[in-house]
């Protein structure tokens, strides 16, 4: 897992925001925090309470400049479904490479939902500087970070 004070490892995939993108972090990176928040997979129940969740406190995390980033294996087209469907104002980014991932240590399988190789349910907010000042994992993929510990990180 990478941890507060590691570089945010940079990535390049796809954005699902009502089109389909490029997405880089290094190009995100220097406006202020930004919140990633990897999630197994859309549409299924625990996923859908976390985005939902995130879009419950949007304003405030918009308010502290900090745009919020979900990220999964899903392709783009389903994650735009997804935000479609919840009516999610925030971009979700697709990496079914699962380099990105990887790359976080995230790397699970979900047995009981049939999903292998998908992110674990994590939350990062990285800085100006690419440097990664909270690190969230959850220890089973139905928990869901503390927001308003993540919202005093992205305040901080």
């Amino acid at each position: 897992m990478v941890s507060v004070g590691d570089d945010a490892p940079e990535f390049t995939n796809k954005v699902a925001n009502g089109d389909v993108e490029e997405f880089s972090l290094s190009e995100r990176v220097g406006d202020g925090p930004l919140v990633l928040a990897f999630f197994p997979g859309a549409f299924t129940p625990p996923c859908t309470s976390e985005m939902t969740s995130f879009e419950e406190h949007i304003d405030e995390f918009e308010a502290a400049g900090a745009p919020v980033y979900g990220l999964s294996a899903d392709s783009p087209f389903t994650l735009n479904a997804f935000r479609e469907e919840y009516d999610l104002s925030f971009s979700l980014v697709s990496n079914m490479s699962r380099e990105t991932i990887q790359s976080y240590g995230l790397e699970i399988d979900v047995e009981e939902l049939g999903l292998h190789g998908v992110a674990n349910r994590a939350v990062y907010v990285v800085d100006d500087d690419g440097e990664v000042d909270y690190a969230w994992e959850a220890d089973s993929p139905e928990n869901e970070p503390d927001y308003d510990e993540l919202l005093d990180a992205v305040e901080a």
